[in-house]
Parts: C-alpha cells; sequence; structure tokens
C-alpha cells in the first residue's frame, strides 16, 4: 500500500465522544470513570474522546493493537510523565513518574537495583514476618473491612524496604500521615491542578498533610546521610545515598515519596480484591488455600493478577504528545492526552473468556495477550515495583489463606474511587474464621 493510500485512512478530526460539557465530563471520568467507560465504549466505539477542564482533551484507547502502539511509542513523542502531572504536587517534580525522556531513564536506572531479583529475594524474609504478625491480629468471627489492614501492612513493608526505618517516633507520626495523604476523593485530585485552590479547604489541610510528611522524610533523609554502617544497609534510602552521597534531599524526597505512595496503596487494594473474591467462590478459595499449604506460590501469583484484571486499581494511563501522530487511524495534535484504558480491555471478552468470572487458572502457564493484561503499564514506563508487588501479594495472602476461611459480608462491593485508585465500597469487608 503506498504512503497516499495509507494517509486516505487516517482521519485529521478527533474520535467521537460524549458531548457533556467540559465541567460534566471531568466529574465523571474523575469520579465514575469504570462506570461511564463501557458507555462511552458502547456508543462511540473502541477509540473516544473525553474533554476534560483546564483545556485537557483525552483520546482513549481500548484495542491491544492501539495499546501496544502507544507503549512502544518514543518517549520523546509520548510523554508518561507530563500524562501523569496532576500528581506533581504530592509526588513532586523529581518522581520517576512525573519525569520524562532522558530525566526519567537516569532515574529509572538509579532506582531499578532495588527491585532486581537479588533484592526481591532479599525482602522475602522480612515481608513474611511482618505479613505473619499482621494476619495473626484479624478479628475472628465477625465482619471487618480487609482494605484498612491491607493498607496497613503493605505500609509497613515498603516502609521498611524503602526506608529502612526502624520502630521510634518519627516512623510512629509517618503512618497516620500517609493514611491521610493517600485517603482523598478524586475532586480533591483534580484541585492539584488549580494553584488557587490551595488556600482552600480541603486542599489546604491536603497541602498541610503533605507538607507534613516531607518535614519527616527530610529529616529521614538528612540522618541517614549520616549513617555509619550506610554502604551495608539494604533499603532504597540507604542505596541510593550510598551510590551517590551528593544526591540531592529534593530527589531523593521525591523518589522516596512516589515508592511510599505508589508501593503500598495499589498493592493493598489488589489485596482487598482478591480477599473480596475469593471470600464469595468456596471454589477457588479453597484451591488457593491449598496453594498457600503447599507452598504453590505460581496459584497465589495467579490470584492476585485474576483480581488486578477483574478489578483493575487504576482504570487507565496517560501519554501526552509532543507532537502530532497517528493512532487508531486518527491524526492526533500535539499536547492530545492519549490514554490506554486498562479497565476496559481487560474485560473485553475478545481476550479474555467470561470476562466477569474470577478465574487465577487464566494465568497459570500461559500469559495473556500483550496489550490485553496492563495493570503495570508497559513499555520504558512499565511499573518498576511491579514484581516487588507480586511478591508481596503472593506473601500476605499466603499469611492469611494458611490461618482463615473466608465469608462474605453482604452483596458484592462495587468500585469507588480514592484519590487515583479504585477501591472496594465498603472495604472489601469479609468474616474470618480460623480453619
Amino acid at each position: 500500500m503506498s504512503s497516499a493510500e495509507v494517509d486516505s485512512h487516517v482521519s485529521d478530526t478527533l474520535p467521537d465522544g460524549p458531548r457533556l460539557p467540559r465541567v460534566v465530563q471531568t466529574v465523571l471520568f474523575m469520579r465514575s470513570r469504570a462506570r461511564f467507560s463501557p458507555r462511552w465504549q458502547a456508543r462511540y466505539g473502541h477509540t473516544y474522546t473525553v474533554r476534560l477542564a483546564a483545556g485537557r482533551t483525552v483520546v482513549a484507547v481500548t484495542r491491544p493493537e492501539d495499546i501496544r502502539e502507544v507503549f512502544a511509542g518514543s518517549p520523546s513523542v509520548f510523554h508518561a510523565g507530563e500524562g501523569n502531572a496532576i500528581l506533581a504536587p504530592v509526588m513532586g517534580h523529581e518522581s520517576v513518574l512525573i519525569l520524562d525522556e532522558a530525566a526519567h531513564l537516569s532515574a529509572r536506572k538509579r532506582l531499578m537495583p532495588a527491585f532486581n531479583g537479588a533484592a526481591l529475594r532479599g525482602y522475602g524474609g522480612m515481608m513474611e514476618g511482618l505479613a505473619t504478625a499482621a494476619a495473626e491480629k484479624w478479628p475472628v468471627g465477625k465482619p471487618f473491612a480487609t482494605h484498612r489492614t491491607m493498607n496497613e501492612v503493605t505500609l509497613e513493608i515498603i516502609l521498611r524496604v524503602v526506608f529502612g526505618m526502624a520502630e521510634g517516633e518519627r516512623l510512629a507520626k509517618l503512618r497516620p500521615l500517609i493514611n491521610k495523604v493517600t485517603d482523598i476523593g478524586p475532586i480533591a485530585v483534580l484541585g492539584w491542578t488549580f494553584p488557587k485552590l490551595g488556600g482552600l479547604w480541603p486542599w489546604k489541610r491536603n497541602a498541610e498533610n503533605i507538607a507534613a510528611v516531607d518535614a519527616l522524610l527530610y529529616e529521614e533523609i538528612a540522618e541517614r546521610r549520616g549513617h555509619p554502617d550506610l554502604a551495608t544497609r539494604d533499603d532504597v534510602l540507604s542505596r541510593l545515598l550510598a551510590a551517590d552521597p551528593d544526591a540531592r534531599a529534593v530527589e531523593l524526597r521525591d523518589h522516596m515519596m512516589t515508592l511510599l505512595l505508589a508501593g503500598h496503596e495499589t498493592t493493598a487494594t489488589a489485596l482487598a480484591w482478591s480477599l473480596h473474591e475469593l471470600s464469595r467462590r468456596p471454589e477457588v478459595l479453597r484451591a488457593a488455600q491449598r496453594a498457600a499449604d503447599t507452598g504453590d506460590d505460581d496459584y497465589l501469583q495467579a490470584v492476585a493478577k485474576e483480581a488486578m484484571r477483574l478489578r483493575p486499581i487504576i482504570y487507565s494511563v496517560a501519554r501526552r504528545l509532543t507532537e502530532p501522530t497517528v493512532i487508531a487511524g486518527h491524526r492526533l495534535p500535539r499536547g492530545t492526552i492519549v490514554s490506554p484504558s486498562i479497565g476496559l480491555v481487560q474485560r473485553d471478552p475478545n481476550h479474555f473468556d467470561d470476562p466477569d468470572e474470577f478465574r487465577p487458572e487464566r494465568f497459570l502457564g500461559t500469559s495473556p495477550e500483550s496489550g490485553t493484561w496492563i495493570p503495570f503499564g508497559g513499555g520504558v514506563r512499565r511499573c518498576l515495583g511491579a514484581g516487588f508487588s507480586l511478591q508481596e501479594a503472593v506473601v500476605v495472602l499466603r499469611a492469611i489463606l494458611t490461618r482463615y476461611d473466608l465469608e462474605p459480608v453482604g452483596p458484592p462491593e462495587p468500585p469507588k474511587s480514592r484519590n487515583i485508585t479504585l477501591i472496594p465500597s465498603k472495604g472489601a469487608r469479609v468474616i474470618a474464621r480460623r480453619r
């Protein structure tokens, strides 16, 4: 086919999409994306446009071939950092999530050794000890929200791994502050893009919480610089300081905050959804308990992967175009945000049989087609902590399932938006009984 023929199949208009006012589309996109995205896809097709506040135009892509094209696109054209810009006020402008191109690759290279195979094996014993201690404290015989308990254990694990923090006043202050920073609604997140709101509630309160966390992180960084055993410590902060003793505090703060927030919230939610689904499926629960008893980590990992597929924690990712680019047959202008839809592609019956069913076996002995299971994103921006998250999920599930039977509480819980994640609306409530 000639270039002229190819060009004739390219539209110079944006894909169709909802015609609602921008402010309405913004509220629906931020608060109810999981509810409205399937409707928009059904009405407008595999690629559609959502127009948001502040002049942002988002083009959602839902076909694997288009998603692969976005993930494989040049990092100089597809800017994930700019796509994540809404997170900069909390993650920091030198966060690996916010940087692009050479700066991003440099930051990623510095962080990667903390999440390679050898490092992950070194974290195993600490994970198991904390997971066991947390599981032993579960209430027995009465309903409780597993999401809260999962947040507690994953936060403790990430604090130990990222900071190597010992018990003390600083750690005691940091735990509740991290929960306050993450426990905000999508409208509060949206407010980060409008600096004039900073002096108003709730944005003023949120900014104060972030500042309080920052103060504790900077204290920890300053103290760690002078630690006599810095070279022998294996936590992430110590590794970074040992590799670059002159590393700027603000850069370290941004990396630490990113790992701290992204590294515990998403895994905690995946675990809560896993327990939510297992409690409602006795056959799958028994299979998972057998796996926990016999050390079949592959099955436990499959449980976590299937929970991430069925109940995506992040509904979509974003790339901002730095130049006009053809995607899915449309020539999109510079500045367009292209958004691979995790939630839609992972529930597509063309790629997953009976997509509404919870079947961990989908992930045993086989891998999904590229671009169809993307909870960790893809390309050069794939989540650094993917292996860490899956290892942590296996350890925590094993600690729980070797000890407890699970019963559901009430009907299945729909997702609700919290910050940029989708969590169980009632906390993934279950009743645990000793086995």
